[in-house]
């Protein structure tokens, strides 16, 4: 029997863990409106509420024991919005940088644009291609760029020690049309045929020396920063120059290659014939998508990477604030094992008793959460990070999204911790014999 109880109660333990992380809000809505409806309408439920509300009320008296279940679930849901929101961050920047009317050649079988290399007569073909949009003088918004990577003093370290990559793009005048986005908000733009560039706000932030009137060494050569640009994507951590420039400079062949080409479409819809066009084309072997689809496979790897940490650090923390839930509430069913007993004796059953001790552990284990999402919004809501991005040269830099999906997934941890820190002690109080309970103080 005893076996059967504990194997019962396991299993309950996982399908009350699983309906928290799994069901979405409106399912525990749901079950919140249904526990509610029992509480009001039947004599059990009264009874449920009646044990709740003393066991509240007892709270104040409690305060030190039920601080402990507080701040360890705060602490696990704090460690692990933070984790998620950086993931969500890295995530959203690289997706803001594309779009679902816009495309990205590269050579076939390339994983990205660093490992691409199209020749001038490719890119000449990829701009004729159906489907590609005009500017007002009829020419196609296509824009050939040669991506290569750069050293740079980190901010705030050693200029002689502590270097960073930066990707440095070159790009020409249609780059301009093709990301409308990017705006220039100090500065200039660079001037063709000179060692110019722009930096991005986000390379301003990350490397030393990216001021407008600047002179930065690149490899043996001086180039004068001449304006700050803004795009709020992944083009933001990069320093953008003349690609008839950079070209020569970092690649023996450079001024008739890229590494890619981007193109404006007309909408679309025209994406599938645009792609069709190039993939059929003898002269080419190119892989083709839209860029939204691109650089949203560019962060999975690491936003699985991040979340899984999050993940196992969240759970390692988890099973100290469970401990913590656990010791609270046998602890407070001892001290209240009379009360408990007493009210047993005049007519209260098992099931009102164990509702209610769940429901207190659990108001403690949703307050815990919100003060845990709450710090992290305030701690790491906009925090700005950088790391080096998958198929990238260089660092992109992003900022943490504390967004609601995030709370509502920090949340549901804490209900699930409270209703494992609960349960035991739950169903310890009502199998606790009213005789032995009594005699008990």
């Amino acid at each position: 029997m005893k076996f059967l109880i504990g194997l019962l109660t396991f299993l309950a333990v996982v399908a009350g863990v699983i309906v928290f992380l799994v069901v979405p809000w409106q399912g525990l809505l749901l079950l919140v409106a249904l526990l509610g409806l029992w509480m009001a309408l039947t004599r059990r439920g009264h009874q449920a509420a009646s044990v709740t509300a003393i066991g509240v009320a007892t709270l104040r008296e409690r305060l030190g024991s039920s601080a402990v279940i507080v701040v360890g679930i705060a602490g696990v849901v704090a460690v692990l919005v933070a984790m998620l929101a950086m993931a969500n961050g890295y995530s959203q920047t690289l997706r803001r940088t594309g779009s679902d009317d816009t495309a990205i050649v590269l050579r076939g079988a390339s994983a990205s644009e660093v490992s691409s290399v199209l020749g001038h007569d490719a890119a000449v073909v990829i701009a004729q291609a159906p489907g590609i949009a005009r500017d007002e003088q009829g020419r196609p918004i296509a824009s050939p760029e040669l991506v290569v990577a750069a050293n740079l003093p980190m901010k705030g370290g050693n200029p002689e020690e502590d270097f960073g990559s930066v990707q440095l793009r070159g790009i020409g005048d249609m780059a301009w049309k093709l990301r409308t986005n990017a705006k220039i908000v100090a500065g200039r733009k660079f001037t063709p045929g000179l060692r110019e560039l722009v930096a991005g706000r986000g390379a301003q932030r990350q490397f030393d020396g990216l001021e407008v009137d600047h002179e930065i060494k690149l490899g043996n050569q001086l180039w004068k920063v001449v304006g700050i640009f803004e795009s709020k994507d992944a083009m933001e951590s990069e320093l953008w120059g003349d690609a008839d420039v950079v070209g020569p400079t970092y690649r023996p062949n450079g001024a008739n290659s890229s590494t890619s080409v981007f193109a404006r479409l007309t909408g679309p819809e025209a994406f599938e014939p645009f792609k069709a066009a190039l993939v059929s084309d003898p002269r080419l072997q190119v892989d083709v998508d839209t860029t939204v689809n691109y650089f949203s496979k560019q962060s999975e790897g690491t936003s699985k990477v991040i979340t899984a940490i999050g993940v196992v650090v969240g759970a390692i923390m988890a099973i100290g604030a469970v401990f913590g839930a656990l010791n609270t509430m046998f602890a407070a069913v001892a001290t209240r094992a009379r009360e408990i007993a007493t009210l047993r004796a005049i007519g209260f059953r098992g099931l009102p008793v164990v509702i209610a001790i769940m429901l207190e552990t659990m108001l403690l284990a949703l307050v815990g959460g919100l003060l845990g999402g709450f710090v992290a919004w305030l701690v790491f809501n906009g925090y700005t990070a950088s790391t080096l991005a998958a198929g990238t040269t260089g660092q992109l830099t992003f900022e943490f999204a504390v967004a609601p999906s995030v709370l509502w997934t920090g949340l549901k941890w804490a209900l699930a911790i409270g209703f494992i820190g609960g349960l035991y002690p739950a169903l310890r109080a009502a199998r606790l014999p009213v005789t032995t309970a009594l005699r008990e103080l």
